[in-house]
């Protein structure tokens, strides 16, 4: 890693951070910017994790900070996401290069389509219940339970716009306002991360130095987030999302 790579990457990590308070999807800042660096696809991949899992440690802390925290449901549900997420990571250490590149390619234009959509802000009318997690019933568990595991296996894989995909489930299955699903979203986010990074660092596809400058940023990006009014950025951080991606689509299918 080259000196002048290092404030390139806190920069970009505190970008990331504040995409994912304006708009989400801040892997998709990070990724491309990894794989523009020269990193190989795959140890982009393991390398987003390291500053996934300290901005979800962040993130965690200022929930409860804030009093908005259920760490035992969190938990729970935390755990068919760790088993898929160990599951998807060694399917990504596992698959060819060149075709986990097009997958990644395909995703990304996926979860950007879902980030300009933002069905999630569609749902924000539907009337929602108390009790949450703990007044499912026993079947209505079991499949949110086995939905997770889904995710997991998919978070562990590539990660980007897995937060979407549990604040679906968490708004649809269990009625959560949205404080008390971004409050499970970050931990669950952080236990996939981590037990993702548990794999790839056991098949040596973490570049370090780069790792911890982009989580140092992410740390700061995630300061700043937190403290940040903000009244109109949201088109702008899509904008830019939108240039990523399609500056990595093409890198990664040339």
């Amino acid at each position: 890693m080259e000196l002048w790579q290092f404030p390139v990457i806190f920069t970009v990590g505190i970008m990331a951070v504040v995409a994912n308070t304006l708009a989400g999807g801040g892997s998709l800042i990070t990724m491309p910017v990894l794989i523009f660096l020269g990193l190989p696809a795959t140890v982009a991949n393991g390398t987003n994790r390291l500053a996934i899992t300290v901005q979800s440690v962040l993130a965690v802390a200022g929930f409860k900070r804030k009093g908005v925290s259920d760490f035992k449901s969190s938990l729970l549900m935390s755990l068919p996401v760790l088993i898929g997420a160990i599951i998807g990571a060694q399917l990504a250490v596992d698959v060819p290069e060149i075709l986990f590149k097009r997958i990644l390619a395909v995703v990304m234009i996926l979860v950007l389509v879902l980030i300009l959509w933002d069905p999630i802000r569609m749902r924000q009318g539907i009337a929602q219940y108390d009790g949450g997690i703990a007044c499912l019933s026993r079947r209505r568990r079991i499949v949110c339970m086995l939905i997770f595991f889904f995710i997991g296996v998919y978070g562990g894989f590539i990660q980007a716009g897995i937060g979407f995909l549990i604040i679906a489930v968490l708004t649809t299955m269990s009625g959560l306002n949205l404080v008390e699903t971004n409050s499970h979203k970050v931990f669950i986010v952080g236990i996939n991360a981590l037990f993702a990074l548990i794999v790839f660092i056991f098949n040596n596809k973490i570049c370090w130095s780069i790792g911890l400058a982009l989580a140092a940023g992410n740390g700061l990006g995630g300061w700043i987030g937190s403290h940040l009014a903000v009244t109109r950025g949201e088109r702008f951080i899509k904008l830019i999302l939108a240039i990523c991606v399609t500056g990595m689509v093409v890198k990664l299918l040339i």
